[in-house]
Order: C-alpha cells, then sequence, then structure tokens
C-alpha cells in the first residue's frame, strides 16, 4: 500500500487505520447490495426489519442523551416575618456641624481653644493681627454698621411720629363716624397708610443692622464661637497668614477663611426622593434604615419627619422630597454625603411566604405552580405585601406546599462524535 501525504497535513497511525475501516466497510455494502438483490422476497423483508431495528438503536444510542431536559427550583410555602419598604437615595442635607469663618486678613496672632474642646456661642475662638487690607475691610464694615443703626433709630423716630399722627386723627373724628365727610375719610386713610410705610421701614432697617453686625463681625480681629457645642476641628496655628485666597471654604465667599468648625448637638438631616407611586405610603414617623457609600461598613437608622407633598420635576421625572432625622449622632456623616433609605411601610408577622419569583400573571389573577405527587398544578392565589424578595400569601396556598420558583432547560453532549470516531473537517488530504 502506498500512502501520499500532504506538506501540510499529516496523519497518524490511528487517523490512517480509521480511514481504512470506512473504506473497507464501504465495500462491504456494495457486496451486501448484491447479495440482497438475489435473495427472495421472505428474506428480503426480514433483512429490512434488521436493518430497521439496528438504525433506530444506533439513533437512540447516539443521540436520545442530546435531548433536552427540564430542571426546576423548588421552595416551601413558609411562615415568618415579612418586611415592605420603599427604597430611595439622597444626600446629608445636616450634619451639626457650624463653620468658623471670618474675612479679616493678616496673621493669626493667639488660638484659644482646641479639637474637642466645648465653647459657648460668643466665646473667643483666636485673634488676628490685621494687615492693611483686613484693617481697610473693617473700617468699612464698621461704618456700615454705625450707618445700619443711624438708620434704625430714624425708622423708629418715623414710626412713633406716624403712630402719633393716626391718633390724632382719629381722636378728631371721633364721634363722627356717621357723618364722616371725604375730607376727614382721606385724612384718615393717608395717617393709616403712613403708619404702615413707618412700620415696614422699620422691619428693613432691623434686617440691614443685623446685616452689618455680621459682616463687622466676620471682618473683626477677634473670632468668636458662631454656636455653643464642641470643637471639630481647628484649622489655624499662631503665625499663620490668613489672605484673600488662603484656607477659603469653598461654599464661602471669595475673601472668606475658614478656621474650624464646631459640632452642635442633634443628630443629622438627610433627604430623599421618593417618587411619585410610593410617596403615597410614606407617612411621618415610619423607621427608616440608612447607609452611606462613604461608610459602607455601617448601617443607620432613623426615622420620616417631613414629606414634601409638593413634589419637584426633574428630566419628566416627578420626585418628593422626604426628610429623615437620624436616631444617632456620628462624627463620621458629613453634609452632602451620598446616602441611600430603606423606608419601612409595614411589618408582618407569622403569615404565610413564598418568593416573589414563584408568583406569575395568570388569565384568573395571579398564578403559582405547586408539586403535588411530583405533577405541576397551577393555582390561583391572592396575595399581600411584599419585601424585595419574598411576598405574603393571603389565600390559595397552604404551609408546607412546595411552589416552583424557576424553570431551565439544559442540553446533555453525547461524547464520540461520529460513531466512526473520525473527527469531521481537517485541512489535510489522504490520497490512496
Amino acid at each position: 500500500m502506498r500512502n501520499i501525504v500532504s506538506a501540510n497535513f499529516q496523519l497518524s497511525f490511528v487517523e490512517f487505520t480509521r480511514i481504512n475501516m470506512i473504506i473497507s466497510v464501504l465495500k462491504k455494502f456494495k457486496t451486501l447490495k448484491i447479495w440482497f438483490l438475489k435473495q427472495s422476497v421472505p428474506t428480503k423483508i426480514a433483512f429490512v426489519v434488521v436493518i430497521l431495528g439496528v438504525s433506530w438503536f444506533t439513533f437512540y444510542k447516539f443521540t436520545g442523551s442530546n435531548q433536552l431536559q427540564t430542571q426546576i427550583t423548588t421552595a416551601k410555602v413558609e411562615r415568618g416575618t415579612i418586611v415592605s419598604t420603599v427604597s430611595a437615595s439622597g444626600n446629608i442635607i445636616s450634619s451639626n456641624f457650624i463653620s468658623i469663618d471670618t474675612n479679616a486678613t493678616g496673621i493669626v496672632s493667639k488660638v484659644f481653644v482646641k479639637e474637642g474642646d466645648k465653647v459657648y456661642k460668643g466665646q473667643k475662638i483666636a485673634e488676628i493681627e490685621l494687615d492693611l487690607e483686613g484693617q481697610q475691610r473693617l473700617a468699612s464694615a464698621y461704618s456700615s454698621l454705625v450707618s445700619a443703626k443711624n438708620s434704625l433709630a430714624a425708622a423708629e423716630n418715623n414710626l412713633r411720629l406716624a403712630e402719633a399722627s393716626l391718633e390724632k386723627v382719629y381722636d378728631e373724628v371721633k364721634g363722627h363716624e356717621k357723618d364722616e365727610t371725604f375730607a376727614i375719610k382721606e385724612t384718615r386713610t393717608k395717617a393709616e397708610v403712613t403708619k404702615d410705610n413707618a412700620y415696614n421701614s422699620l422691619a428693613t432697617a432691623k434686617a440691614n443692622l443685623s446685616l452689618a453686625s455680621i459682616n463687622y463681625q466676620l471682618s473683626s480681629p477677634i473670632i468668636i464661637a458662631p454656636s455653643s457645642g464642641i470643637i471639630g476641628s481647628i484649622n489655624v496655628v499662631p503665625g499663620l497668614v490668613l489672605g484673600t485666597s488662603s484656607n477659603q471654604s469653598s461654599t464661602a465667599t471669595s475673601s472668606q477663611n475658614n478656621l474650624g468648625m464646631i459640632i452642635k448637638e442633634g443628630n443629622p438631616l438627610a433627604s430623599f426622593n421618593v417618587s411619585e407611586i410610593d410617596t403615597p405610603q410614606v407617612k411621618e414617623g415610619q423607621k427608616v434604615t440608612i447607609t452611606l457609600d462613604s461608610i459602607p461598613d455601617k448601617t443607620f437608622t432613623g426615622k420620616v419627619v417631613s414629606v414634601n407633598r409638593m413634589g419637584t420635576v426633574t428630566n419628566n421625572v416627578t420626585n418628593y422630597p422626604v426628610i429623615v432625622q437620624f436616631d444617632t449622632f456620628s462624627k463620621e456623616i458629613l453634609a452632602n454625603m451620598a446616602a441611600s433609605a430603606n423606608i419601612v411601610i409595614q411589618v408582618k408577622d407569622n403569615c404565610l411566604l413564598v418568593p416573589s419569583s414563584a408568583i406569575q400573571k395568570g388569565s384568573g389573577g395571579q398564578i403559582v405552580t405547586v408539586l403535588e405527587n411530583k405533577k405541576e398544578v397551577q393555582k390561583v392565589v391572592e396575595t399581600g405585601i411584599s419585601s424585595d424578595t419574598q411576598t405574603e400569601i393571603i389565600s390559595g396556598l397552604s404551609e408546607g406546599e412546595v411552589v416552583v420558583i424557576t424553570r431551565s432547560s439544559g442540553t446533555k453532549v453525547q461524547s464520540g462524535g461520529s460513531p466512526f470516531g473520525v473527527p469531521i473537517g481537517g485541512t489535510g488530504r489522504f490520497v490512496r
């Protein structure tokens, strides 16, 4: 026998033997055909029956195990406690940190507190030796303060004059209410309007004085505590130079310097956006569990203290802000931190529970597939509240029944390929 093998492919001895077997079988088929034609009709029928039986057996042998097989996952109907919640995301809006700020510029000469100290409102925090810019700012703030005080005094005097004039008009028209002339009525009305305008001017003057006082204090070389509490941090030391761009607070004006912060007593507040579908279920006083992206290993608790029923619309999506107050204070919680909340809507004990994935929608309502004597039976059920994973069953099922959760199909692949054991394909050629 002579073998010719292509340059890019070399047959192994086993492959060569298999191919020779196939060629030999084909020759035998030719001989078998001649034999079959020479036989009688009964022999031919018997031979065909045998061939069909062998063919059926071979087909079952090599393809029967490739048929799809269905696998199901089940769970028992059990009694337990279910917690229905509404999920929302938001951020910390108040963490009870009060910033200590100043507009003064110069050199820090003294610092009177350290981190952890208790302070009261108005207590001295630090002193600054003002530079020229700081002195000019202080002088300007003082001038505005004096002007605001004078304006307030003038507004108070104007209000007293207006009140006195109105009282005089009232005395003049007393007893003449029935025959009051147009001129008398006009005089009385003008006096009342003058008095109202004087009162409004006084309110404006008080507001201006408050603003001027704050600006003056921010420009003062004496830094005082804006509120009572505990010093959370102090960012200055004696000798530190404060300028218009040094140590600036990101939320302050361009000339404001942050010297530290005070921690007030009280628990943080967070705002969460709740969807329009869930908002009707949210009420004040409901318990909440809170997690923060920056503190992933801790879970905090709180309660709903306010629900904004007006809502806001962003990109055609309506949300309703819900304010939640934490149950405890933590120094780790800072303003504007991202947070997630689960608002507890309802809790039920000793109720029948099934995995939510077991419940399907059917023509007759909600359907659950149950295994009874290894057969699948569909039952219509009435459901109650649900959590992220479980649903309450009010009627339709009994405790201990087995429900189908999921159904999946798989294929067993028969190894070996061809019954002749010859792989299909290849880049080589065999010529005999």
